[in-house]
């Protein structure tokens, strides 16, 4: 996938996923693939599994916990304060003053930052991981996972590599669940993302299939290694000596490096194992969006469909029944195309 391009200057080759705050809220995930000729565009209908495929699955939630997402914890003030006050703080010996990294900088202790936030000259910064938690954990437990728990933990822990487990989560812990970042280790000072996927491949490896999110920055120090493990696991999944296991990267914060986890979903494997997915968790449309890749192709979700391009022409007759994963190609020169089906018809933009 090619960030920040539309489908309309991708070059021959080339492949595109729509954005989901982009994406009509009937399709999953939209990627649309330039050939000499035309423009393939391939969708999902959005979904939860059905069926057999609805059965068995174990969920779990990993938290980065590396130095870089302390602020979204809300374990960072926000605020300045005014002269008199800083003052005041350095005469009281609850703050000192000096170079620090080559700056001249005060520093203040925990009780000053307190009566400051009391005081209306500071506030914390948003905890917007654990409203996302909460809510990914009560979706979770009540619609997917077969133990009615979710297994959450915390990685990138200290060196980067240690993860802390937080528990299995049901319905009776979400209301007081906090998450605000490790206790028994520290924020990290890298991001090995390897950790947390070895952590759920191995716990539940019994399990009949499993999801997985990870919620993070973008930021990944061990992407090679991630890369080779998962190559490995879908190996083994095709092979039938793993069960199916699916990861979603799910991005947060206003500074997301987005690339690193672009390469994982795109990654080819040599199989036709799909392990990685990504999301943004502001442009999240709703949880069922994990599975916009977990879908399966033999899905009728119509008994017909069609597909018309821009210019009115038909695209494809779906006369067999609409499937859960479907394609067809469209001219270069279209700007959306139309999914006529139940008698409705829904336009999809490709020209954003």
């Amino acid at each position: 996938m090619t960030i920040n391009i539309t489908a309309l200057n991708l070059k021959q080759g080339e492949q595109y996923t729509l954005p989901s705050s982009l994406t009509s809220k009937e399709f999953g995930k939209i990627d649309i693939h330039r050939t000499a000729s035309d423009l393939l565009v391939q969708f999902t209908i959005l979904m939860e599994p059905q069926g057999r495929e609805a059965e068995g699955w174990q969920t779990g939630i990993a938290l980065d916990a590396s130095s870089s997402m302390k602020n979204w914890y809300g374990r960072s003030v926000e605020g300045s304060l005014p002269e008199k006050i800083k003052k005041e703080f350095l005469k009281k010996g609850l703050a000192t003053e000096g170079k620090f990294d080559g700056k001249w900088v005060v520093r203040y202790q925990g009780a000053a930052i307190s009566e400051a936030i009391e005081k209306g000259f500071l506030k914390k910064s948003p905890n917007i991981v654990q409203k996302f938690v909460r809510e990914s954990v009560s979706y979770l437990v009540g619609n997917i996972d077969a133990s009615g728990k979710t297994s959450l933990i915390y990685w990138a822990c200290e060196d980067g590599s240690k993860c802390e487990e937080i528990g299995d989560i049901s319905d009776n812990n979400i209301a007081s669940l906090l998450i605000e970042g490790p206790d028994k280790y520290s924020f990290g000072s890298g991001t090995m993302l390897l950790p947390p996927i070895r952590y759920f491949a191995d716990r539940f490896k019994n399990a009949r299939r499993g999801i997985y999110l990870v919620v993070t920055d973008g930021r990944i120090d061990d992407l090679d290694a991630v890369k080779k493990f998962t190559t490995q696991m879908a190996k083994e999944i095709q092979g039938g000596l793993r069960k199916p296991i699916k990861f979603v990267l799910i991005g947060v914060g206003n500074e997301i490096d987005e690339q690193q986890m672009v390469e994982l979903d795109d990654l080819d494997t040599g199989t036709d194992v799909d392990i990685w997915d990504h999301k943004i968790a502001s442009e999240l449309r709703g949880l069922v969006e994990i599975f916009a890749e977990v879908v399966d192709e033999n899905t009728i979700v119509a008994p017909t469909a069609t597909v018309y391009d821009s210019k009115g022409k038909v695209a494809k007759l779906f006369s067999d029944g609409l499937p859960a994963v479907a394609s067809f190609t469209i001219p270069l020169d279209s700007e959306w195309f139309e999914l006529e089906v139940h008698g409705k018809k829904i336009r999809q933009s490709i020209a954003c």
